[in-house]
């Protein structure tokens, strides 16, 4: 089973991934975690591109993540993305309170990284902000992406509400496994 679960920030990717991961017993990727360096340095693409293919060469993985320009490489061999589509209203919420409990608790995410209250509320490189303004954009994207023909060997399932992101790691599993 190879699955990529891809929505927009504030969606639950990794939350979701991870669930799905642990529920099927295998090994869960992170993107984010193959992409930062510390001091929030992003890798180049000689970097991060072969972490990538090394990290879905396996048969088995769940990959969380969107990097558009990684699209060749990590759905050459997917069977199943899954797009976390959930509403607007719901997305801004969950994004403001990670960045708030992310930024008071200043835990350790990638490579040592940390995340501040600052700069996801008052600076041009916010999580919020981001979030906002490429929620949209990224819906069109993935809805011409299911339609490319170089696509058509994916299944693409589009849960739009928690109760289906729900429903599917309770009951659909079983169907991703079998599809």
């Amino acid at each position: 089973m190879r699955i990529n679960v891809v929505g927009t920030s504030g969606s639950g990717k990794t939350t979701f991934a991870r669930r799905i991961a642990d529920k099927l017993d295998v090994p869960y990727v992170e993107m984010d975690a193959l992409f930062w360096k510390p001091n929030w340095t992003e890798s180049t693409d000689e970097e991060f591109l072969p972490r990538l293919e090394e990290a879905v060469s396996s048969d088995h993985w769940v990959l969380d993540g969107n990097y558009d320009r990684t699209r060749p490489i990590k759905w050459k061999r997917v069977q199943t993305v899954i797009y976390l589509d959930l509403p607007f209203h719901i997305v801004v919420y969950r994004i403001m309170r990670r960045c708030l409990v992310r930024g008071l608790k200043r835990e350790e995410l990638w490579a040592g990284n940390r995340e501040s209250l600052w700069k996801h509320f008052f600076t041009r490189d916010s999580m919020v902000l981001w979030t906002i303004s490429s929620f949209h954009r990224l819906r069109r994207r993935y809805a011409r992406a299911f339609e490319q023909p170089e696509n058509s060997h994916i299944r693409f399932i589009r849960l739009r509400s928690r109760r289906e992101t729900e429903d599917l790691i309770t009951r659909g599993l079983m169907d991703l496994q079998s599809g």
